[in-house]
């Protein structure tokens, strides 16, 4: 069984920084991409951001340029490191696991003074 477990939030000042981690177990880890996503309250599920298995990145503009995503595949771990943080990242995130449609719970992120 494919699991994954977001850790790395809290609350951060606007301007500040979090990097956020996804531990993935039960699957190849290597051999498929990890996207990640965000839900703020009331709004519905955005995407962020992937990883593919050959270290390919893609970004939502929304954070293009502050956000960075990668991937330790001896670690079966994928890492989001977010940079000049906004309250408008405020927002639970998820990592997933498109090919076996797996989710991790979240680790919420609160950006504000």
């Amino acid at each position: 069984q494919v699991q994954l477990v977001e850790s790395g939030g809290g609350l951060v000042q606007p301007g500040g920084s979090l990097k956020l981690s996804c531990v993935v177990s039960g699957s190849d880890f290597s051999r498929y991409a990890i996207h990640w996503y965000r839900q703020a309250p009331g709004k519905q599920r955005e995407w962020v951001a992937v990883v593919t298995k050959g270290e390919t990145t893609t970004y939502a503009e929304s954070v293009k340029g502050r956000f960075t995503v990668s991937r330790d595949n001896a670690k079966t771990t994928s890492y989001l490191q977010m940079d000049s943080l906004k309250p408008e990242d405020t927002a639970r995130y998820y990592c997933h696991m498109p090919v076996t449609d797996s989710w991790g719970q979240g680790t919420q992120v609160t950006v504000a003074s």
